[in-house]
């Protein structure tokens, strides 16, 4: 394909991905009334009832509840259209890859919608712990009152970001059956991806909670040597096929 060709890919896959996101949206604005909200605000509640009322979440301006639902609404349908972006992003990448190695889009697919929702799970498990005890540290007497649009973005950064995280694995397999990266420089580069994923995690958990940071970065480390060890066995087999090539051709 030319430049312009695969330019006109991007953007037709962008626009089907964007699509998605919107019908999505319209989902997360429909539930977020019936259970989102509550279920955003619960950790917030229970540090609340132990704080005897000291802390709580306010709207401090007249727009902040609609611009509030808009984002969460927003978020949700990204959640909820993964599978329909993650693909689009996979199958951009298809014309890279030869015939029988297009049969592995479909389980890159399936394998990153899964991780994806892992990783939000992840974060949104570790969310309570982290908000109880950041709020811990406000004085006793003092009141902690976060506005609502702090909290969600500390909440989306955590869930999401983490979701996102937790599929960059299954692009490092992508890029190493294109032929972009090897499962030799995979592995050469773990210290500084170990690095990279402790940093990660220490700046999407903000809190004086280092098993919460660990708890997220051991399944990340875990998912990019799972990563590396797939793109070992590909490049064995492809350096098989070629060396059988190679002898075919020599005898």
């Amino acid at each position: 394909m030319s430049l312009g060709a695969h330019l006109v890919e991007l953007r037709r896959r962008l626009f089907a991905a964007a699509i998605a996101i919107v019908v999505g949206g319209i989902i997360g604005w429909i539930l977020t009334d019936l259970f989102i909200w509550d279920a955003i605000q619960e950790p917030v509640s229970k540090v609340a009832e132990a704080r005897d009322g000291a802390t709580g979440i306010i709207f401090p301006t007249i727009t902040s509840a609609f611009d509030l639902r808009l984002q969460i609404a927003l978020t949700v349908g990204i959640v909820v259209s993964s599978p329909v972006w993650l693909y689009q992003i996979f199958a951009f990448f298809v014309p890279g890859l030869n015939r029988r190695e297009k049969r592995y889009t479909f389980a890159f697919l399936f394998s990153a919608v899964p991780l994806f929702f892992a990783g939000c799970a992840a974060g949104w498990f570790v969310l309570p712990n982290i908000v109880r005890i950041m709020t811990s540290f406000v004085p006793e007497g003092a009141a902690s009152l976060l506005t609502a649009r702090e909290y969600f973005d500390f909440v989306l950064k955590l869930v999401v970001a983490i979701g996102v995280a937790f599929v960059v694995p299954v692009f490092i397999v992508l890029l190493n059956f294109v032929g972009v990266w090897s499962a030799a420089a995979i592995i050469k580069a773990w210290r500084v991806a170990i690095l990279v994923i402790v940093l990660f995690t220490a700046i999407a958990t903000p809190s004086a909670d280092v098993i919460s940071m660990f708890l997220l970065a051991i399944p990340m480390i875990g998912l990019y040597f799972a990563a590396w060890f797939i793109a070992y066995l590909h490049d064995r087999r492809v350096a098989k096929r070629a060396a059988e090539l190679d002898a075919e051709l020599a005898g």
